[in-house]
């Protein structure tokens, strides 16, 4: 309760997609692009995922979580010997790439005891041959109904699991004492499948099972969410993306949506989005794509160098900045497959999108600071990008860090308590220049329903360095979440207050 909330925390992406390997329905964090193909195998033409990746840290981008998700995918399967019967095991991360081994021994086992056996698993590098994970299980038993099942043990397995029917016998040495030169791993006696393309469908998951875009329920935090396109000349389909932006509204996130491949220019893009219903302020889209330089290559999608760019004018400058200032231009290397002018940039602007353009340097930047929030005379300052990234920012700042008192005891304390600690975040923004001055309000309540639960209750008014007037907002904490509502009578007052 007494430690300062965090004014410049770096941001964290999430993309969800198709790899060659990897874990199902798990965010896993990398950094690197290093990262991402150890973990997941690398680049794969059969999927957008990778090079969207590469995109991201190179430009600028550091905290990713990658999700990957399947359709029909298995894993490889191994079947250890058992006199007769096998011990069949199947690789937990499907994928045709993914290669797993196994041996058995006795070693530790008395000579009379033929339940007993020790399993080792291993997964090792298809391109390398280098052992990347490996697990032991000591004195695990083919018999069900003891405590040292082998498939009770295999749950905590990373690698592998236990398949039926289940083995008659211990499952025999691996390697017997004679052939001590011989490799003592059994190989999979059938390869696992990349499964087929992915649809909405898997792309959305289940949120009771916790799979697609709903197992980022499993992190506490993300502020930027992309969905590659799910396969080659395949767009990412409308019901992934209405459904990824209902997720971010309520995860306070932005979901970033790249242009269709048929919308070949300007018009056809803004009609496109008006089509397909994407109006909402938690929705950053752009027009173009890209192309390489100098080449007539097929156009692809930017959203993981929009995201990256995202996160590096957040660590350099903060969300309430604007993409299209200095330094923060895509690669040379890239450029709008179809040229803007003018009379297109305003039409694509009005339809909530923002621009790719020419900048300098050779660098192509991102114009409008636009979300898709259009139409909504009541949210029309969050159709400003920085203005909406900022108040997402703050509004999960102060929920992330002011948990602790809607479980605290109840005293008169508590309230001024929360607003010193409120208050101090807010100075430490203004010393950033996140406000357009250094006149904001902060007001706190707590109070308890008939049931005993807590609610505290922040009122914010403030004026975002780049907005044309100032925001309200009211956060509501309880012990299941974060609410917030508008304040639409704070702008009114007196910020000197």
């Amino acid at each position: 309760m007494d430690q300062p909330i965090d004014v410049s925390p770096e941001t964290t992406a999430a993309f969800v997609g198709r790899a060659l390997r990897g874990p199902l329905n798990t965010p896993v964090m990398i950094n690197s692009i290093g990262d991402f193909q150890r973990r997941f195998g690398g680049t794969w033409s059969r999927s957008s995922l990778g090079p969207a990746v590469r995109q991201f840290f190179e430009h600028g981008g550091r905290n990713l979580y990658i999700v990957r998700v399947a359709n029909n995918a298995r894993g490889a399967m191994l079947c250890l010997p058992a006199d007769g019967s096998a011990l069949v095991l199947r690789a937990v991360e499907p994928g045709s790439t993914e290669m797993i081994r196994a041996a058995v021994d006795y070693d530790g086992i008395a000579a009379d005891n033929d339940t007993l056996f020790n399993l080792t698993l291993q997964r090792v590098n298809p391109t390398s041959g280098r052992i990347e994970d490996q697990e032991f299980f000591r004195r695990v038993s083919y018999r069900e109904e003891v405590d040292e099942f082998v498939a009770d043990a295999l749950l905590r397995s990373s690698l592998a699991r236990v398949e039926r029917p289940y083995p008659a016998h211990r499952p025999e040495c691996t390697m017997e004492a004679e052939w001590r030169s011989a490799s003592p791993y059994t190989e999979p006696v059938q390869a696992g499948t990349d499964g087929s393309e992915l649809s909405d469908y898997d792309l959305v998951g289940s949120r009771k099972d916790r799979t697609g875009l709903f197992a980022l329920e499993q992190i506490e935090d993300f502020d930027l969410l992309y969905l590659p396109p799910p396969g080659k000349g395949i767009d990412t389909g409308p019901a992934a993306i209405l459904a990824a932006e209902q997720y971010c509204r309520e995860r306070r996130a932005m979901l970033i949506v790249d242009p269709r491949a048929e919308w070949t220019s300007a018009e056809e893009a803004a009609r496109g989005v008006r089509e397909l219903g994407y109006a909402s302020s938690n929705m950053l889209g752009y027009y173009p794509r890209m192309r390489e330089r100098d080449t007539d290559g097929m156009a692809r999608v930017a959203g993981g160098a929009i995201a990256g760019l995202l996160c590096k004018q957040d660590r350099s400058v903060g969300p309430w900045g604007d993409l299209g200032q200095a330094g923060l231009g895509l690669q040379r290397s890239l450029v709008p497959a179809v040229d803007i002018d003018g009379e297109d940039a305003g039409q694509l602007h009005r339809a909530g999108l923002n621009v790719i353009g020419d900048g300098a340097a050779g660098r192509s930047r991102l114009r409008g600071a636009l979300t898709m929030g259009r139409g909504s005379e009541s949210h029309r300052r969050l159709t400003q990008l920085p203005v909406q990234r900022f108040c997402l920012r703050i509004v999960s700042d102060i929920a992330r860090s002011i948990k602790w008192a809607v479980f605290a005891e109840n005293d008169d304390e508590l309230a001024p308590h929360v607003c010193a600690q409120v208050r101090s975040y807010f100075y430490c923004l203004d010393d950033l220049g996140a406000f357009a001055d250094d006149r904001f309000v902060v007001e706190c309540g707590a109070s308890v329903d008939d049931h005993g639960a807590r609610e505290v209750t922040i009122l914010l008014a403030f004026h975002p360095s780049s907005s044309d007037e100032p925001i309200s907002l009211t956060l509501h904490l309880t012990a299941s979440g974060c609410r917030v509502g508008s304040a639409a009578f704070v702008p009114s007052a007196d910020l000197s207050a």
